[in-house]
C-alpha cells in the first residue's frame, strides 16, 4: 500500500473515531425525561452507529499499522 493510502486510511479512523464520541454522547430526551425511560437504547438512539464506527476505524487503523510494519520490515531487510 503507498504512504499516501496508509495515511488516508489514519484520517478516516481518527474521524469515524471523532463523530463516533458524538453519537455515542447523543441524548434524544432532556435530563428529566431520562430518568423516566427504562431503556438506555431510547435515551441514546445512536449508540450502535457510534459502535459501528468505532468498528471501521479500528480496521482501517489496524491495515494502515500493518501496511506500514510490513514495508518497514522491508526496508530494514
Amino acid at each position: 500500500m503507498k504512504f499516501k493510502a496508509e495515511v488516508a486510511l489514519l484520517v478516516v479512523a481518527i474521524a469515524l473515531f471523532a463523530s463516533a464520541v458524538v453519537f455515542y454522547s447523543y441524548q434524544s430526551a432532556s435530563p428529566e425525561t431520562t430518568a423516566l425511560m427504562q431503556s438506555s437504547a431510547a435515551a441514546f438512539p445512536y449508540r450502535t452507529v457510534a459502535l459501528m464506527f468505532v468498528g471501521v476505524g479500528s480496521v482501517s487503523m489496524v491495515t494502515a499499522s500493518v501496511s506500514y510494519s510490513k514495508k518497514i520490515k522491508e526496508i530494514i531487510n
